[in-house]
């Protein structure tokens, strides 16, 4: 597509936007989420990402005839944890079905997946206080991946390392009304699948993609329309962009007595439209039939029981715990609980008496700050826990000011020093000598004539200067709450 014709449609895409208000516009969700399993669905070949192209393969997963899969026990109790925490109702037996379809890194030429009988179905993921239902989820193999040279001539190569990963299909129905609905979801989905340390949902790895089928109709309007199916969205908001592009494109055409083709399109990431695929293939397009050679599936109520009592505290409710229990606003809450490991290190540190929002303060500013700036996890930060439960208390009752503190934490960061050992080795206990402080501000006053005559003057900023004289005089260690009310009571006596 060319530049001229691209801001064409551009210029459509905004003409149409008075007229959305009359139509309504319908969102279903086909979310694929890779399962952090050491080996894949079917083999014993690893799952390791970015491993030399067709290292990882095996005559099971690279459809070699007469191999025989078998089933990856990890991977059905990773799907059966997705669905319980999704308040799905698990399948005391479920079946593995061929879906028959060609592609050049499809070497069997058919995908083992769920059809008829999916381990799990009808749940729901609750969204600004209404459900979201889901209808099923399903237990399939990945297939590999084309990788293409440049230019439309050049030749395309088949990486088969990832075929025969394990992944689960959360499939919603059409409740989702908009496409920053569709975002929220996905970003609260992702954030419970984190939790269940399932899966990583990397999307830059293609750990976690998704499919939105839409549709638009007549506001008032039963009836779905003709629906869409968008693929090729690397981000959530790709998703958000390229529903809101196809919604606008949908209306275009209704609103000119136009019909909607139902296919398959592309997201075209460098040109924020999409683009045809193929038409939309139906469930009988891909002839599924149970696969021969896979036993039925079968979750004893037992097993399902003691997954379920393993999943414990969900991202939502540990939210709102916080709030209740820490005094923390819904924002610091929702900060903390958006990952798993971020939230049990505020809980370790807050475990050792810490003031509950000085350490939300802290782990989300300047430790996150540090770990950003080193590329590590908090689970693999050198401020551990204690540590940084340790600094703070000395902040709290006054052993160091805040900006020592900042220093420290720094230090300790670089070293892996407990923050204790850094404060006495270098003597950074906060200085409360009233007298030594009386001294240095004296000294001050009389060096700085200037600012004290401004301060006579009216101009309340020159205290503000003062005391950052007094400050650096003392290496930043006077208390500063000491400082200023002795500053305060010299300049009125002066």
């Amino acid at each position: 597509m060319d530049v001229f014709h691209f801001e064409v449609i551009q210029l459509l895409i905004k003409k149409q936007v008075g007229m959305m208000e009359n139509y309504e516009l319908v969102i279903g969700l086909e979310v694929h989420v890779e399962l952090s399993t050491e080996s894949k669905l079917f083999c014993g070949c690893s799952t390791r990402f970015g491993a030399e192209p067709n290292t990882q393969v095996c005559p099971v997963c690279s459809g070699m005839p007469g191999t025989l899969p078998v089933l990856n026990k990890k991977a059905v109790e990773s799907a059966v944890k997705a669905a319980s925490a999704l308040g799905c109702g698990v399948e005391e037996v479920s079946i593995f079905a061929r879906k028959n379809y060609f592609y050049p890194d499809l070497p069997k030429n058919y995908q083992i997946s769920q059809y008829e009988r999916p381990i799990a179905s009808d749940g729901f993921l609750m969204l600004d206080g209404r459900k979201i239902r889901i209808k099923r989820v399903h237990m399939e193999e990945d297939a590999g991946k084309l990788i293409h040279s440049a230019g439309e001539s050049g030749p395309s190569y088949v990486d088969l390392n990832r075929s025969g990963i394990p992944l689960i299909e959360i499939v919603t129905e059409p409740d989702l009304k908009s496409s920053s609905e569709a975002e929220t979801f996905l970003n609260n989905l992702k954030r419970i699948l984190e939790y269940l340390e399932i899966s990583d949902c990397n999307m830059e790895e293609g750990s976690l993609r998704c499919d939105a089928n839409i549709s638009v109709r007549p506001r008032g309007e039963s009836r779905l329309g003709v629906k869409t199916e968008i693929k090729n969205m690397n981000s959530f908001k790709a998703v958000r962009k390229a529903i809101d592009y196809e919604a606008a494109r949908q209306v275009s055409i209704l609103s000119k007595n136009g019909r909607i083709s139902q296919e398959t399109r592309l997201w075209n990431e460098s040109i924020q439209v999409t683009e045809g695929m193929r038409s939309k293939e139906e469930a009988h397009d891909y002839r599924y039939f149970p696969d021969p050679d896979l036993m039925p599936v079968y979750v004893t109520g037992q097993m399902c029981r003691e997954i379920t009592e393993s999943i414990g505290e969900l991202p939502l409710e540990r939210k709102e715990r916080f709030v209740r229990e820490y005094g923390l606003s819904e924002y610091d809450a929702s900060s903390l609980t958006s990952r798993k490991k971020v939230a049990d290190y505020y809980e370790k540190v807050v475990s050792g008496k810490i003031n509950p929002k000085a350490a939300a303060n802290w782990i989300m500013g300047d430790l996150m700050a540090l770990l950003k700036e080193h590329k590590t996890e908090i689970d693999s930060s050198p401020v551990l826990p204690g540590y940084m439960a340790e600094l703070l208390s000395f902040t709290e009752d006054g052993r160091i000011t805040g900006t020592t503190a900042k220093d420290v934490l720094s230090e300790c960061f670089a070293t892996g020093i407990c923050p204790g050992d850094i404060v006495r080795e270098k003597n950074l206990l906060q200085i409360n000598d009233q007298d030594l402080i009386t001294g240095t501000i004296r000294e001050v006053l009389e060096n700085n004539g200037k600012a004290v005559a401004d301060y006579r003057n009216g101009r309340e900023q020159a205290v503000g200067f003062l005391v950052g004289q007094i400050m650096r005089k003392t290496g930043g260690k006077a208390n500063p709450a000491i400082v200023r009310d002795t500053l305060l009571k010299a300049l009125k006596e002066m």
